[in-house]
């Protein structure tokens, strides 16, 4: 398969698969004329890369997975101690976002939005009282 072909099969854009072969995600065979050749395994090791990436992991997590899909010797605590850390940031990223949302629904219930040109919430991103 040549890239536009393994792009759509898998849905990546050309441009991140040719990224993931530069930073060493992938290895696809080059023909005589320079050109990709993708395999089977590269089309399942794209996919995974792709469905991994889709949930948030992040390129060196992807590494580690990737490494560990390939290892038929692998041991799946090893899956899932990443898989645990990565959980453990989404919630965190949570309370995050939930604390982010509390404090614009306050401002926003604040101010009256009216055609006065005080604001709450204006003062309230200046950090004014």
């Amino acid at each position: 398969m040549n890239i536009g072909d393994i792009s759509k099969a898998t849905g990546l854009p050309a441009k991140t698969i040719r990224y993931y072969e530069e930073i060493g995600l992938i290895r696809p065979a080059r023909g005589a004329n320079g050109y990709r050749h993708f395999s089977e395994t590269d089309l399942h090791n794209l996919t995974f890369l792709g469905r991994a990436r889709s949930l948030g992991f992040s390129i060196e997590e992807c590494r580690a997975l990737l490494a560990l899909y390939t290892d038929k010797a692998r041991a799946s605590a090893d899956v899932k101690e990443i898989a645990r850390t990565h959980l453990a940031q989404i919630d965190a990223k949570i309370l995050e976002l939930q604390a982010m949302r509390a404090t614009l629904a306050d401002l926003m219930a604040a101010c009256a939005g009216d055609h006065r040109p005080d604001c709450p919430i204006l003062k309230g991103l200046a950090g004014e009282p």
